[in-house]
This record gives C-alpha cells, sequence and structure tokens, in this order.
C-alpha cells in the first residue's frame, strides 16, 4: 500500500513527509483494518513532521482523523467508522477508572504511537474506532474526529455561561467547529485571528466581531486554538472577572512571564486541554450528526499531503484540509 511517513523530522519546508510502498498493516487480537476514505489534515500531524512532538517511533506515518470501512471478515466487515487521535488507554488506572481516561498515563495515539490515516490502510482498536453514518461524505466527517472532539472538550473546558462572551484565538479547523456549537448555545462570539480569510469564515458563520488584535468587549471565556504561547497573556487581560481561558493545543511555544494583577487577579483561570475521552467523542458526534454544522473543508489528492501541511502552516487553509483516497 501507500503511505506517507516522517522521514526526518523538520521545517515543512525541508520536505519531511515521504511518500513509500509499504505492506498493509495486519490486525491483532481487538483490532480492526480500516481501508481509508479520507484523513483530515490535524496541527498535530504538523507538529510531528517539524519535530515539535518528538517522534516515538521511526517513519510514523501520521493522521488521525481517518474516515473508512472495516475489511476482513469480522462481524463489523464493510462498516463505515471513524478512527481518531485516542487508539488506546489502560482501563485500570485511576484515570480511567474516574472517566478520565485522557490522562492515562498508559494512553497512546493514533499517528504517534502507531501508524495513523496518511495511508491506504490503518489498523485501530475495535473499541476505540466510531461507528459513522453512510450518507455523508468522507470530508465531511473526517474534521469532525479530532476538530470537531477536541474543539467540544475545549468549549466544556472553557467553563463559558449560557448566553455568555466566548473569545476564540485562531481560527482554524477545530476553531471553525467549536464557533458553531458555541453560536447554537447562545454564545456571543468574538474572533482574533491575523488571517483575513479566517475572519470573513468567521463572520459569515456567526461571529460577533473579527480582528486581528483583540476582542472588543470582556470576555467570560476564551479558548486558544493558536500553537502561540504569546497570546496567553493578552487573551487572559480580555476576560473579565471569574473567565476562563482554554489552551486547545497539544503544543504550544514559551509563554512569557504573567502579571498577577493583569492577568489572573480577580479569579481568572488558565487550564490545558489533553485530548478527549470517548465519552467526549460519542457526544460530539451525536450532536453533529443531529445538527450538522458547516465544515468548510479544503480537499487534497492523497499524493499532495505534503502540500496540505505546508499550506495548513503558512496558513493558506480556510478550515480543515482533508486528504482524499477515494
Amino acid at each position: 500500500m501507500r503511505a506517507w511517513v516522517v522521514e526526518r523530522p523538520g521545517p515543512i519546508a525541508s520536505g519531511p513527509l515521504r511518500l513509500i510502498e509499504r505492506a498493509a498493516p495486519v490486525p491483532g487480537p481487538g483490532e480492526v483494518l480500516v481501508k481509508v476514505e479520507a484523513c483530515a489534515v490535524c496541527r498535530t500531524d504538523l507538529h510531528l513532521a517539524e519535530g515539535d512532538l518528538e517522534p516515538r517511533r521511526p517513519r510514523t506515518t501520521p493522521g488521525h482523523q481517518v474516515v473508512g470501512r472495516i475489511e476482513g471478515t469480522c462481524p463489523r466487515a464493510g462498516r463505515r467508522v471513524g478512527v481518531a487521535w485516542l487508539r488506546s488507554t489502560c482501563g485500570r488506572c485511576r484515570y480511567c477508572r474516574r472517566g478520565m481516561e485522557n490522562l492515562c498515563p498508559y494512553s497512546t495515539y493514533t499517528g504517534w504511537d502507531a501508524d495513523g490515516g496518511y495511508a491506504e490502510y490503518v489498523v485501530a482498536r475495535e473499541d476505540y474506532v466510531y461507528p459513522l453514518p453512510d450518507d455523508r461524505p468522507a470530508e465531511w466527517l473526517a474534521p469532525l474526529l479530532c476538530a470537531g472532539i477536541i474543539g467540544y472538550r475545549a468549549l466544556a473546558r472553557c467553563d463559558l455561561p449560557q448566553d455568555g462572551r466566548l473569545g476564540i484565538y485562531g481560527f482554524g479547523s477545530s476553531a471553525h467547529l467549536t464557533a458553531q456549537a458555541a453560536i447554537a448555545r447562545g454564545a456571543t462570539l468574538h474572533v482574533v485571528t491575523r488571517s483575513e480569510q479566517a475572519r470573513r469564515l468567521a463572520l459569515e458563520l456567526g461571529a460577533a466581531s473579527a480582528d486581528a488584535h483583540r476582542p472588543p468587549e470582556p470576555l467570560d471565556a476564551a479558548i486558544l486554538f493558536a500553537p502561540v504561547g504569546t497570546l496567553v497573556p493578552p487573551a487572559l487581560e480580555a476576560l473579565d472577572r471569574g473567565g476562563t481561558l482554554a489552551v486547545a493545543g497539544i503544543h504550544l511555544t514559551d509563554v512569557p512571564a504573567l502579571d498577577y494583577d493583569r492577568h489572573l487577579f480577580q479569579e481568572r483561570t488558565l487550564r490545558s486541554v489533553t485530548a478527549n475521552t470517548r465519552a467526549d467523542g460519542h457526544a460530539y458526534l451525536e450532536l453533529a450528526l443531529s445538527h450538522p454544522p458547516r465544515v468548510s473543508a479544503v480537499a487534497y489528492p492523497f499524493d499532495e499531503a505534503d502540500r496540505a501541511l505546508a499550506d495548513l502552516a503558512a496558513d493558506r487553509v480556510n478550515g480543515a484540509a482533508v486528504l482524499v483516497l477515494t
């Protein structure tokens, strides 16, 4: 089969990805083989390719927003499923027992600990895949599997009150889905992004404002999607008393020193978002399928995965980039 691998992590312009031929993977006990229809491109894939995330194995195939069909002779053969970021957890540690499997110290991840969806086939744990409908385009479904799910968790983590004022910093794949979920709950949304194209999309989706620098009023909650640590102080400063800033990315550049009075006093809260639980995934997909969001998806041929990542790095993707195999 054809598969992309991270040959040598480095700046995307240096060509860290390589398209190779390798044997199709063989599922083990409790696993299924999935023939890939589409795989959305995540900023986490870019972090892996560029070395911001240290590779956990050589020549890893990225990708963890996979839509495909189960192959083989198992009872679920032929069914459409989604393969997402969380690949496995131990099920026994105190975090798993508390329903906090996203914090499991033994968790593994698709496209990091095991080969992911930038390939014609991928193997996944059967109890970690999500059932998907047959009547939706693969390029619409794929971004839901990480961009949608992690945005859903970030929205919960930021403690947005009913009809509150939400700030979103950075407006890519996850942010544009999260924005729609927040607006549907009655939030007043303010978007801060340097991309003019993204600002237009935010306003089209119902944002009250979209600016390159700051929101026009104090915020009850905020989510930082851009992996830029220097945005943390101004985002905290934009919060009203008692507001919460949730940092949604797996990687963030260094955060500058915070001024206690300006950034944290008056019970402002700074918190991270770490992966998601399967319960988050099922809840978000149920919501998205019953109340379909507008998914801004830019399709790329499978052979152009390196170009898709380069466009993502340069903020040339308005929404979600999706590799399409069928």
